[in-house]
């Protein structure tokens, strides 16, 4: 059995070092400790041996197997070092190859605007703030004054974890549907007053056509004081517009229902791809929804430790992919998230 030990050593070794490819060394591996293995065969026949040497070949058979992986280990890296080595043949005065249609790279248009919202708001004071995109019923729904029967908490809506799926509160873990739960968990660890906004990305289980898709991205801002007049509200949107496009941009707040918020606004833009004439983006309305708004409802303000008879405030959850579509004048939000080169070279 020593014997056999040794031989599988030495003949192990020669095949490794003639190895000449990681692939060819998963096969050397498969054939000395693989499942069918020539050590392998031999482990298994240790326990059929005699009680008296069973302990010493199971030992000696063992470090055979660890001398074999050390060497295994040694050549792949040996082989990986060499594959990145530049040949001396390589003249470096020669000119490099410009990339293809002489595309050299940029910020994706969804990235550029929410760079720039986050410079719009810093020169405002406030703090940007990000969170992770697993989210729990707790901060999504349960914090944001949801009703337990809403339907936003049903599968048809929300991506809720497998095998976390079940239970209720901060057990039950989900994608997030949308940033607004990152405000209470912001809250719950700053001290008032707040003005901070929080980009991300979102997770919705909807259809996808030409103004919505199942993973697009958000841009929040609260502001939360003590004293907060909600007129000011109207003219931090009117604002934020202005920078993002450069110009005046017409706007109007219809009423709407939000959970966490008391009173809630639906906040329309008009729309810049046909100038408010109408076209299918807009559903020919001239006008296009980019964000809900309002002041914070009293059960959010609790749910983050403020007393809603001492303090106030705005939110606004800008829709970041319809934001790009109208600065750039795209009519479909899907060709942002297609990855097609043709597309995106535009924006280089």
């Amino acid at each position: 059995m020593t014997e056999k030990l040794d031989a599988i050593l030495k003949s192990g070794g020669e095949k490794i070092a003639a190895a000449k490819t990681v692939a060819e060394l998963q096969d050397v591996k498969a054939s000395l400790i693989g499942k069918q293995g020539a050590l392998t065969e031999i482990l298994k026949e240790v326990p059929k041996m005699d009680a008296a040497v069973r302990p010493e070949m199971g030992r000696a058979a063992n470090q055979i197997k660890q001398q074999l992986t050390a060497l295994l280990e040694a050549r792949v890296e040996e082989i990986q070092l060499k594959a990145s080595e530049i040949s001396p043949d390589f003249d470096f005065t020669v000119p490099g190859i410009h990339p293809q249609n002489g595309a050299f790279g940029g910020l994706h248009p969804i990235t550029q605007m929410c760079y720039d919202l986050n410079d719009t708001f810093r020169s405002m004071g406030f703090e940007i703030f990000s969170e992770n995109d697993i989210s729990s019923e707790l901060y999504a729904f349960d914090n944001l004054n949801f009703p337990a029967e809403h339907p936003a908490r049903e599968s048809m809506d929300t991506y809720w974890l497998e095998g976390h799926d079940s239970g209720e509160g901060g057990k039950r873990l989900c994608l997030r549907p949308h940033l607004t739960g990152a405000s209470v968990r912001f809250m719950q660890t700053h001290k008032p007053p707040y003005r901070f906004v929080y980009p991300g990305r979102v997770y919705r289980n909807e259809e996808t056509d030409a103004r919505h898709e199942r993973a697009f991205f958000q841009y929040e801002a609260l502001i939360v004081d003590r004293e907060f007049p909600f007129s000011a509200g109207t003219i931090l949107i009117k604002s934020i517009l202005s920078k993002v496009f450069g110009r005046d941009v017409p706007v109007r707040m219809r009423v709407g229902f939000f959970p966490f918020v008391e009173p809630g606004f639906e906040i329309d833009m008009g729309c810049l791809v046909c100038e408010g004439k109408g076209c299918s983006v807009c559903k020919h309305v001239g006008w296009i929804e980019i964000m809900p708004g309002g002041s914070p409802h009293p059960n959010v303000l609790r749910a983050a430790g403020l007393d809603p008879a001492e303090y106030t405030g705005f939110y606004v959850n800008i829709g970041l992919d319809r934001l790009v579509m109208m600065r750039s004048g795209i009519d479909d939000v899907r060709l942002f998230h297609s990855g097609d080169l043709r597309f995106l070279e535009q924006f280089a």
